[in-house]
Parts: C-alpha cells; sequence; structure tokens
C-alpha cells in the first residue's frame, strides 16, 4: 500500500509537469527544429506516455491520475506519431471504464474527443478495432454529462468515415438502448443539461446514416405504437430526420408499417403534437421517395405508397359530417405537399371526387367543408411551378373550380362565401388559369360583396383583402371593371352624404374609399385611385358637398392606406408623395385664407381631427423618400410656410396671403401641424433651408398664441427638428433659445401652458437622443409637481416622456431614438421623484405618486423587479391617491408584477388584498376592472399566503357580480372563480 501511495504521488507530480507544459514543447518543437528524436521535449513525451501506459496495469486506484496525464497529453496538437493509437489501445485493453467514477468516465471520453479531433488519420488506421474498443468503453454510461461527449463521439465516427466494420448493429444497439431519452434534470443542476440536449444529441446520431435502418426503423415503429406520448413524439421526429438521408432502398420494407403506424396516430390521437408530428413524417417520408435517384431496373415505391394512402383515405372525403374527414384530408395534404410529383398524382385522384361530392351535398356546413379541403390541395399547387401550362394539374379541373368559386360566392351562406373568396384568390394566384371572362365575373362578385351586401361584414373584409391581392397580379381587369364602378360609385356617395341626416346613408359612400384603397396594391392602378380620391376632395370643397369632419377622416384614412401601400414600391411612392402632398396643401391653404374660411368644407378642413388626419397622410408619404426626393420637397413646403410662397401648389390662385407666422390668421396658424408632419419625417441628412429662421417662428409660435392646438404644433415641430440636430454650436444656440424661451413663458401668466407645453416636447427630444441637457430640463419638469396650476400637467408630463409618439420622435421619422432611453430615465430621475415624494407637502404628493406611476407603468419589467422592494411601499400608497388615473395607472404596474414577483408581493398581501377590493368599487368602470385583474392575479401567489383571506375575498367578490357594466362583471366571475378553487386539489 505504502508503494501504490508513493506511485500515486510520482504520477500526480508527473501530471503536474505534463499539464503545465505548452502544447509547443510536448510536441517537440524546440529552438533547434531538426533535433529530431535527440529532442528532449521529444523523447519526454514518448516517456510519459509509455510510463503512463505501464501505470494503466496497476492498482485501480492509481487509474484516475494516470487518466489526467493521459488527457493533458492528448490535448497536445502534435504528439509524436502513433502515441495516441498506443495511449487508445492501453485503455481499451487495461481499463474497464464504466467501473470508474463519472468524473473519471469523463476524462476517458474526453480523450478520444482529443484525439479524434487532431489525430484522425491515426485512429483511423485501427480500422473497426477502433469502433470495437469505443463500444466496449461506452457500454453502460448512465450519466448525462458523458452521454453528451459519448454521442458526440459516435456521431463523429459516422460523419467522419471511420471503419465500422462488423460492428454497425453493435454500435446501433450501444446508443439506441437509451432511445427514447427519459431524463429530468434535478433542480439547481449546475450543469444546465436539460433533456432535449440528450434527444438532439441522440437523434443526430440515430438519423446520421442510412446503415441503421434495419434496425432502427423497427424500432420507431415500435415506439410509436406505444402508449407514452414523448416516445410517440420523439420516434416521429426521429422518422422525420431520417428520411432526409435514407433512400427508397432502407425504407422499401418497412413503408407499409409506417404508414400504418401515421395513420393510425392521425386518425384516433387526441394530441394535436402527435397529429402534427405524423404529418410531418408522412410529408418528409413522401419527399424521401420522390427524391430518391433510381437505377433504371429500379421499382418506383412513389405511387404504390400514394396509392395506398389514397385507398386508406378517400372514402372518408364522401363523409363531409364524418370526424376523420379531416384527419384524411391532412393526410393527404401532408403527402401531396412533399414533391411535384406526388401533388399531381394526389391532386388528380382527389380533387373529381371532391367536386362530385360538392355537387351531391346540399347543405351549408357540407359544402363549405368540401370547400376548404378543396382549397387546401389549391394551396399546394402553388409550391411547384410546371414549364408547360397542359401539365398543370388544375388545367383539367379550371372551369370546375371557377363554377365552384362562384357557386359559392352567390350562396346566402357567410362561411361559404368566406372560403369562396380565399378559393378566389387562390385560383387567381395560378399564373394563366383564369380567362378574362373569369376575371371579369370575379371582379364583379368581389365589388358586390365589397359594396352592395349590408350584412356580413366579415364578407366585406375579405372581398376587400382578396381585391387587393388579386389586383396586384391583374391590375388591367381592375382598371377596367372594378374602378369606373368605384367612381361611380364615389359621385353617387357624394349625393348621398349632402342629404344624409342619419349613419346609414352614406355607408355605400365609404365603402366606395375603403375599396378605391384596397386595390391600390399595383402602380397602375394607384395612378388612377389616387387622383379620383383627391379629385373627390377637391370637388367637395368647391361645391360644398362634404359637411362633416368625419367624412374628411375617412377620405384621409383611405389615402393614407394607399401611402403606405406605395412605400413598398419607391417609383410609386414618389409618385404618391409629389401629387397627394401639394394637393393636400393646396386644399389647406385654401381653406386657412379668410375668404374662404366661412365655408362649410373650410371649416371641417380646420379641425383638430381633420388636420390630425391630413398631417398623418404627409407623414406617411414623406418617410420613405431617399435624401435626394425629400430634398426637392423640403425646398418647396418650407418656404411656403415661411414666405408664403405657393408657387408649386396646384391651382395656386389664392385670393389672400399665407402668412402663418406673419401674423396669419388663427386657420393659418393651425396648418403648423401639417408643416411638422412634412419636416419631422423627413431622414436626418436633409438639409432644411433657412432652418435658423423656421426654429425662431416656431418658438414665437409655441408660445406666442393661446390656441392650444397652433401652440402644441409649434412646439411638437420645434421639438422634432431639435432631435434630429447634429451636435455642434448650432444645435446648443437652439437650446439655449429654447430655455430662454420656457423660462420666460413660464413667468408670463397668459403663457404658461404653452410655455409648460414646450418644456415637455423639448425635453422628450432630448431624453431620447441622452442629450447631458435632458437632465436639468427634467429637474425643471419635477420642480413643477409643486405648481398649484402646472402640478398635475407636469405629473401627467412623465407619461408622454416614456411612452412613444404617432406623429413626432418616432424612428420611422428618423428620429434618434436610443434603444434603452427608459431605463436610462429610470435610473437618473425616479430616486429623485422619491426623494421629492417625501420632502412635499401633503396636497402635493399626488402628484409626485403619479408621476412615479407612469414612469413605472412603461418601464420594462425586469429592469423594474430589482428595485421593486424599495419602490412597493410608494406604489402601495398610490393606490390610496384619490386621482383614478394614479389608481389606473399603479394598478397596470402591479398586475405583472403579481405574476413576475410573487415572492416579493406575498410580504403585503394583506395590504394588496384591502386596496384591490377597495377599488373594486370605485366610480371609475376602468379602475374597477383593473382592481378585479389584480385580484385575479394574486391568485398566484402562494396559496398558503392567500388561504386566510379567501372568505373575505369570495364575500367582498360577490358586489360586483352585480355591476351595471358588463365588463365588469366579466371580471368578477373570473377573479371569484379563481378564489373559490384556491386551495382545492388540482388547482
Amino acid at each position: 500500500m505504502f508503494q501504490i501511495d508513493n506511485s500515486r504521488c510520482e504520477i500526480r507530480w508527473l501530471y503536474s509537469v505534463t499539464s503545465s507544459r505548452s502544447p509547443r514543447v510536448l510536441s517537440g518543437e524546440s529552438r533547434t527544429p531538426n533535433s529530431g528524436s535527440r529532442n528532449p521535449a521529444f523523447v519526454t513525451a514518448v516517456h510519459l506516455t509509455l510510463f503512463y501506459e505501464n501505470r494503466l496495469k496497476d492498482h485501480h486506484l492509481v487509474v484516475p491520475s494516470v487518466l489526467q496525464g493521459l488527457r493533458a497529453l492528448s490535448l497536445s496538437v502534435a504528439l509524436p506519431r502513433g502515441l495516441a493509437v498506443s495511449v487508445l489501445k492501453a485503455i481499451f485493453q487495461e481499463v474497464h471504464v464504466q467501473s470508474l467514477l463519472q468524473v473519471d468516465r469523463h476524462t476517458v471520453f474526453s480523450i478520444i474527443t482529443n484525439f479524434m479531433r487532431s489525430r484522425e488519420e491515426e485512429l483511423k488506421s485501427l480500422g473497426a478495432d477502433f469502433t470495437f474498443g469505443f463500444i466496449q468503453v461506452m457500454d453502460g454510461e448512465k450519466d448525462p454529462r458523458n452521454l453528451l461527449l459519448a454521442f458526440r463521439i459516435v456521431h463523429d465516427l459516422i460523419s467522419k468515415d471511420y471503419n465500422l466494420g462488423p460492428f454497425v448493429e453493435e454500435l446501433f444497439e450501444v446508443t439506441s438502448c437509451y432511445f427514447p431519452i427519459d431524463f429530468t434534470p434535478p433542480p439547481n443542476d449546475p450543469y444546465g443539461i436539460q433533456r432535449e440536449d440528450l434527444i438532439l444529441s441522440l437523434r443526430a446520431v440515430l438519423a446520421s446514416t442510412p446503415r441503421f435502418a434495419e434496425f432502427l426503423l423497427p424500432l420507431l415503429i415500435e415506439k410509436v405504437d406505444s402508449e407514452i406520448l414523448s416516445a410517440k413524439l420523439d420516434s416521429l421526429q426521429t422518422l422525420n430526420a431520417c428520411c432526409a438521408v435514407y433512400g427508397q432502398k432502407e425504407l422499401k420494407d418497412f413503408l407499409p408499417s409506417l404508414w400504418a403506424s401515421i395513420r393510425r396516430e392521425v386518425f384516433q390521437t387526441a394530441s394535436e403534437r402527435v397529429e402534427a408530428e405524423g404529418l410531418a413524417a408522412l410529408h418528409s417520408l413522401t419527399a424521401c421517395l420522390s427524391c430518391s435517384v433510381l437505377r433504371a431496373d429500379a421499382e418506383d415505391l412513389l405511387h404504390p405508397f400514394l396509392s395506398s394512402i389514397l385507398q386508406d383515405c378517400r372514402h372518408h372525403l364522401c363523409e363531409p359530417d364524418m370526424k376523420l374527414v379531416w384527419p384524411s384530408a391532412k393526410l393527404l395534404q401532408a403527402a401531396a405537399g412533399a414533391s411535384a410529383r406526388a401533388c399531381e398524382h394526389i391532386t388528380s385522384n382527389v380533387l373529381p371526387l371532391l367536386l362530385e361530392q360538392f355537387h351531391k351535398h346540399s347543405q351549408s356546413n357540407q359544402r363549405r367543408t368540401i370547400l376548404e379541403m378543396i382549397l387546401g390541395f389549391l394551396k399546394l399547387q402553388q409550391k411547384w411551378s410546371y414549364e408547360d401550362r397542359d401539365e398543370r394539374p388544375l388545367s383539367n379541373f379550371k372551369d370546375q373550380l371557377c363554377s365552384l368559386v362562384f357557386m359559392a360566392l352567390t350562396d346566402p351562406s357567410t362561411q361559404l362565401q368566406l372560403v369562396g373568396i380565399r378559393m378566389l384568390t387562390v385560383l387567381g394566384a395560378q399564373p394563366d388559369l383564369l380567362s378574362a371572362e373569369d376575371l371579369e365575373l370575379a371582379v364583379g362578385h368581389l365589388y358586390r360583396l365589397s359594396l352592395l351586401e349590408e350584412d356580413a361584414q366579415s364578407c366585406r373584409v375579405a372581398a376587400l383583402e382578396a381585391s387587393g391581392s388579386l389586383a396586384t397580379l391583374y391590375p388591367g381587369a381592375f382598371s377596367s371593371h372594378l374602378l369606373p364602378r368605384l367612381a361611380e360609385g364615389l359621385h353617387q356617395g357624394e349625393s348621398d352624404v349632402a342629404r344624409a341626416d342619419g349613419p346609414t346613408k352614406c355607408s355605400r359612400h365609404f365603402r366606395c374609399l375603403q375599396a378605391l384603397s384596397a386595390v391600390s396594391t399595383h402602380p397602375d392602378i394607384v395612378k388612377e385611385t389616387l387622383p379620383l380620391l383627391l379629385q373627390h376632395l377637391c370637388q367637395a370643397h368647391k361645391g360644398n358637398m362634404i359637411t362633416e369632419s368625419s367624412e374628411v377622416v375617412a377620405v384621409c384614412q383611405s389615402l393614407q392606406q394607399v401611402a403606405e401601400k406605395c412605400q413598398q414600391d419607391p417609383e410609386s411612392y414618389w409618385y404618391f408623395h409629389k401629387t397627394a402632398v401639394p394637393c393636400l396643401f393646396a386644399l389647406a391653404v385654401q381653406a386657412s385664407v379668410p375668404e374662404k374660411a366661412s365655408s362649410v368644407l373650410s371649416k371641417a378642413l380646420l379641425e383638430d381631427e381633420v388636420l390630425a388626419a391630413l398631417a398623418s397622410v404627409i407623414g406617411t408619404a414623406t418617410t420613405h423618400l431617399s435624401p435626394e426626393l425629400a430634398a426637392q420637397s423640403v425646398t418647396c413646403i418650407v418656404p411656403l410656410f415661411l414666405d408664403g410662397n405657393t408657387s408649386f401648389l396646384p391651382e395656386n390662385s389664392f385670393p389672400g396671403h399665407f402668412q402663418p407666422f406673419q401674423g396669419g390668421s388663427s386657420g393659418q396658424r393651425r396648418l403648423v401641424a401639417l408643416l411638422m408632419a412634412f419636416v419631422c419625417s423627413l431622414p436626418r441628412n436633409v438639409e432644411i433651408p433657412e432652418l435658423t429662421r423656421l426654429m425662431q417662428e416656431l418658438l414665437k409660435q409655441s408660445c406666442g398664441h393661446s390656441c392650444p392646438f397652433s401652440s402644441t404644433a409649434a412646439s411638437k415641430c420645434f421639438a422634432g427638428l431639435l432631435n434630429k440636430q447634429p451636435p455642434g454650436q448650432q444645435l446648443d444656440e437652439f437650446l439655449q433659445l429654447s430655455v430662454d424661451t420656457v423660462e420666460a413663458g413660464l413667468a408670463s401668466e397668459s403663457s404658461r401652458n404653452q410655455a409648460f407645453t414646450l418644456l415637455l416636447w423639448v425635453t422628450k427630444a432630448l431624453v431620447l437622443r441622452y442629450h447631458p441637457l435632458s437632465a436639468s430640463l427634467t429637474a425643471r419638469l419635477m420642480g413643477l409637481l409643486s405648481d398649484p396650476e402646472l402640478g398635475c400637467a407636469a405629473a401627467d408630463g412623465f407619461s408622454l416622456l416614456m411612452s412613444d409618439c404617432t406623429d413626432v420622435l418616432t424612428r420611422a421619422g428618423h428620429a434618434d431614438v436610443r434603444i434603452m432611453f427608459r431605463q436610462r430615465f429610470f435610473t437618473d430621475n425616479v430616486p429623485a421623484l422619491v426623494q421629492g415624494f417625501h420632502a412635499a407637502p401633503q396636497d402635493v404628493k399626488p402628484n409626485y405618486l403619479k408621476g412615479l406611476s407612469h414612469v413605472l407603468n412603461r418601464l420594462p419589467k425586469p429592469v423594474l423587479l430589482p428595485e421593486l422592494p424599495t419602490l412597493l411601499s410608494l406604489l402601495l400608497e398610490a393606490l390610496s391617491c384619490p386621482d383614478s388615473v394614479v389608481q389606473l395607472s399603479t394598478l397596470s404596474c402591479l398586475q405583472p408584477l403579481l405574476l413576475e414577483a410573487p415572492q416579493i408581493m406575498s410580504l403585503h398581501v394583506d395590504t394588496l388584498v384591502t386596496k384591490f377590493l377597495n377599488l373594486s368599487s370605485s366610480h371609475s368602470m376602468a379602475v374597477r376592472i383593473a382592481a378585479l385583474q389584480c385580484m385575479h392575479a394574486l391568485t398566484r401567489l402562494p396559496t398558503s399566503v392567500l388561504l386566510p383571506f379567501k372568505s373575505q375575498v369570495i364575500r367582498a367578490l360577490a358586489k360586483p357580480l352585480d355591476d351595471k357594466k358588463r365588463l365588469v362583471r366579466k371580471e368578477a366571475v373570473s377573479a371569484r372563480g379563481e378564489w373559490f378553487l384556491l386551495g382545492s386539489p388540482g388547482s
């Protein structure tokens, strides 16, 4: 025993020497590279190897230390040739690996891995002996850490073409014994090995070679037929992977059994996952049979396989009311989607049957089922291209399919119409399938469903979507047969609108607008629809036909949808911009001049809602312009506002002067909202003419006029331009000018509100881009929380700072928006908010709570969770604030925290229950709903914490069950039900 200990000490010392030497030294490389075998490092490596090999024959207590030394040697990338083979032979012969501890077995697998990585040719010289030796090493391994290494080694043996010799079956057996993987990682596992890791590693081995097919396929069939769900899933997924490397030869003898197992799972399983994997496996099998290269005398197995599928599924398609009709259709579609040959074979057999069944059945639900099955087969045709038109499987059924679609579109059943619309879209996507007569009929049906049908909103929406899809493919047909009808309908709609005394009389007018925007999916159509929409606005302006702002907004919404569709095509987008933007500016300018301001449409065009809609169209039509094209527009539009230059506007014979910044009328000043939409949507590298003058005029208007809309638009425009301004002297001047304007405005009683709005938007512009001045402006905003007049507005201002805007300061509008600006704002300012809350008088504290709740409510929850213990008391206090906005914001913040931080929230469960129940009786419906949702979320806390409150909560939640609002009653039922189930078995 004394000798053994000495031996172990000596080996440990040698291992320390070995592991401390660099691979360069162990490789025999020294300052005299040609020294050959006389190199001391070379000789040392040989002697160390021989020593370690001899020590493997010693007492088993010595072996672990020997293996550590050999692993260090295996890391040498240039170990003398032949030593790797010698080491592995010694391990295979002298070490019973599976009797070692896990860490020592892992060392053996590491040695093999290292040598396979650096000594592949040497190991291949061992032939099948290396494979046999590894099989002995792996046989019986159970530890998942070692299995991951072992599976990787087996995969490399196969993929790198090592000689398996007569041991193919043995190698399969030593790996397949783990299939299917049944492993549950222990809690708090430091190694992080998951069941999925082992499954994927083993699957890569089993599916790596066709030589395993004769052993693996029977095993897969056996596991698919078992009762274990995980085994079924793993087997079907493995079969799917195998089909990528197998050919007809490997599958031939097992096809009937595989089909029977897959059919049974799809027909009988209650698991959607098993059904999906079964369909995927059938798809892969069919693809494998379709793609296999055959010899001239070989049998093609695809058609017999498809024939067996058809034989087992066809008769179920004749029973649209029965349970197996959809599983059968799914199986046929899975096989048909695998290849063009399979698709042609199955479609040519199934379509005649389904067409016949459609005419045999008269009930709408049966016909809908049959149509949906036909639709599934039609969609598969889109995957394959056919050079010869006559080769297309659908060519022979074109007339019958079109007749079927038109029958569905005229059927009284809404559901049948919906399927018919989808079928028409798919048929239209088939090249050269629909004739000119078919297209004319199709356009007529879509027009009727979009505009003339009074019921079925879902059909109208689907018809509009189909019109847009088909108009992209057949612009000529829609230009010829649909646009004239829409133009006529729009003209008639104008008269209806002028006479309308209720909302239903002008619905056709709105539907025409929707249809015009829906079909504007092709450049040629846009050149017809855009003038129609603009002409509609212009004629209405001249004839005073439009009387309500909602109708102008509807036209603007259609224009915006057209602009969004044009963003995909630069040519169409520029056409829209250069056509629509000047026209909209012209209409607005005409409406703002005093001579026109009294007309009906002029008043409508200058309303807040309409100007916002016009601004949205202009912004959408500008954001995607190239810098070169944007520069052309900006040289026209900015002078329009600064100098009243109307020369670029169509029909520019205006009766008065347009001077929005030089004492113009109130209507003219309101048009700054349109300027804001344009200049704040430009790319950052577009130079704006007379920028300094423009910024000065915007500042004057932001604080110089009492109209809130005009001053807010000027403030937003100034902030949008400020955000994009590059660092430098000009930016510093603009900032100083804005700060001076804000301070002067806050000191004046007449302009405090406008100055506050300017402060808010300038602060947001700087917060988004991380500008240093944002800190002092935010501090100024916090100081206003104590202001008697502006305190409440300042608190709501934090919501604006943290939220995303839709019109300015957006990423789509090229604003400088940093990714984590919310997190930075939280880190920099929440401590000051908390400190200010504690120091504030009692009547000011609600403002701090409201500001804090706005910040926290819009903060990403992963950022908030670490700070929750320090902020939770303030959030709970905010629930007692009388302001319903504060209550709602705080409840919205607390609800996800109840789900994501249950342990922290459990410490305050008594306070939470009391406050939530009190707020469930709030005068605000939104607060009542949010409080009940929080009561529902409370049930996610540990049951032991909640049980003392169960009876109290159930009694208290009986009251909102009688609330006069249905949405409140719905949340009360949901929350009370969860509290009833609290603590019950299985809950």
